[in-house]
């Protein structure tokens, strides 16, 4: 046999080459799969996570409850935007705790996810065991990304499903009244308000990506908690400097309430737009940030 029948022979066919590929690929999915279901398993099964969840469940209820007691007082229909509409539609108890939620409560429950991302694993001498597994860093970075992003997401949810049960139950629903006057069906309102939700959710993005960078940052998770709230905090006190002006279009709680979009009879989609093009910037510049940090760092703990 001559040595070109030899090569010829040994070298592995472009077909076996494809295969390997294909095989490896699916080691990596499913290796990815693990490793995201794991996560979410530890979001969702920290007993502290969880009473995140029910403290945000708890707001519509209380709201609800109050609102029906004193809504033939004289107290009623005070308070913040669309409180005083609840009585005569269920739907507006979602619109109220989720712009109550909003200002505090939700960017503290994201904040304490997002920067314990990280950091948490770190100070529990865990990181370094799941980056020896081995565990591309990369990966695990979008891995923790999606378990905030999902936790985020839960809490909305929370909030909206709570508010819809209680203010269907308490108060019913019917034709929903728009910020201009005019009245669409129940169902149109259903799906404004599932918008409302999906905005929300979007919104907290960039305040999950900043509470990843700060997670990369130090081994001590209540530090990156506290840097990550103050974030939202400082953005909010500076959107209400009106000498500050120029630079409120690209703060990160700037266009958080333009949810209230959707309440007008024709909504203005490039006013939402132009706030979820803020949260992906912000997206953009702190989870380069944190990949920059996370995969350049010298893990000891």
């Amino acid at each position: 046999m001559s040595p070109a029948d030899t090569l010829t022979t040994d070298r592995p066919s472009p077909a076996a080459g494809r295969e390997d590929d294909d095989a490896s690929t699916a080691q990596r999915r499913g290796a990815t799969g693990r490793l995201l279901r794991s996560e979410l398993r530890l979001v969702f099964g920290r007993k502290r996570n969880l009473v995140l969840l029910a403290g945000l469940a708890l707001i519509p209820v209380i709201i609800g409850v109050v609102v029906l007691i004193t809504q033939d007082t004289a107290v009623a229909g005070q308070g913040p935007p669309f409180l005083q509409k609840i009585t005569s539609n269920g739907l507006f108890l979602v619109l109220t705790s989720i712009f109550s939620c909003l200002p505090l409560l939700l960017p503290l429950t994201v904040a304490i996810v997002s920067g314990d991302a990280i950091a948490g694993e770190a100070q529990a001498g865990t990181l370094r065991y799941l980056l020896v597994t081995p565990v591309p860093r990369t990966r695990m970075l979008l891995v923790k990304a999606a378990g905030g992003l999902a936790f985020a997401a839960a809490a909305v949810l929370t909030i909206a499903v709570v508010g819809l049960v209680v203010g269907g139950v308490f108060f019913g629903f019917g034709e929903v009244t728009l910020l201009s006057g005019d009245q669409v069906s129940t169902a149109d309102g259903m799906l404004r308000t599932l918008g409302i939700t999906a905005y929300v959710i979007l919104s907290l993005t960039g305040l999950v990506a900043v509470g990843l960078f700060f997670s990369t940052l130090t081994e001590v998770p209540v530090a990156a908690m506290a840097a990550t709230i103050v974030v939202p905090v400082v953005s909010t006190v500076l959107g209400a400097l009106p000498q500050l002006s120029a630079i409120h279009g690209g703060l990160l709680t700037f266009h958080w309430f333009d949810f209230g979009e959707f309440m007008r009879l024709d909504v203005d989609y490039s006013t939402l737009g132009q706030g979820l093009a803020v949260q992906a910037a912000w997206v953009a510049i702190f989870g380069t940030l944190a990949w920059s940090r996370f995969t350049t760092a010298d893990v000891t703990s």
